[in-house]
């Protein structure tokens, strides 16, 4: 897939509206009970970077960003404000956030993900999109993981140690993250005058499946 290893502007993304969406086909049934489905395993994120412009100048980065991406063509990192740490917004992400996964002493890469929890439910979702120099590990309750050598893989989302983790021990991590996106669009439209008028232009963005 195309995707380029860029972050669209942070400050224009702040402000912006989206989140999460999930596919759920629903039958009613002669009774009127109900039969709910989805074919779809992971929630996908939509976003208006329209809503984040506030002058002229971000709607000439908009458009730069916009062209050199050829619209719809190739993907690119997106900052959700309100969901790019592995712990609370408040919180700055620890090497025990997230479990991972369990050593068996041959298993070497562990991909990052993040689980959201609601009563005795939970959602587990993969992180393909790291924010390079942030990811912390833990093995077995280490905080510093002192000795055990890694590295992350920061396009796809992929710690690799160079030994393996012992059998049983727990390999949990913390991190920033990004969304893979991608214009759902190839059409930008703008009226100068009606945006210095407060009226902002339309700008789909879109989750992308890495």
């Amino acid at each position: 897939m195309s995707f380029h290893e860029i972050r669209f502007p942070a400050n224009l993304s702040f402000g912006s509206v989206g989140g999460p969406e999930r596919r759920t086909d629903v039958v009613t049934l002669a009774n009127g009970f109900e039969e709910r489905n989805t074919p779809w395993a992971h929630s996908r994120r939509r976003y208006d970077a329209g809503v984040g412009l506030r002058s002229l100048d971000d709607v000439e980065a908009l458009i730069s960003f916009f062209e050199a991406r050829r619209g719809k063509l190739f993907g690119f990192r997106w900052k959700d404000w309100a969901d790019f740490k592995s712990c609370a917004p408040s919180l700055v992400p620890g090497a025990m956030d997230q479990g991972l996964g369990f050593g068996d002493g041959v298993r070497q890469e562990f991909s990052l993900m993040k689980t959201y929890v609601s009563g005795e439910q939970s959602y587990v979702r993969p992180v393909v999109k790291p924010v390079d120099g942030t990811v912390r590990v833990s093995v077995a309750g280490d905080p510093k993981a002192l000795g055990v050598e890694f590295t992350v893989d920061a396009t796809a989302g992929v710690v690799r140690f160079k030994t393996a983790p012992a059998r049983g021990a727990e390999v949990r991590a913390g991190f920033e993250f990004d969304v893979p996106v991608r214009f759902d669009t190839d059409a930008i439209r703008i009226s100068v005058s009606s945006f210095q008028a407060g009226d902002v232009p339309d700008v789909p963005v879109v989750e992308v499946r890495l």
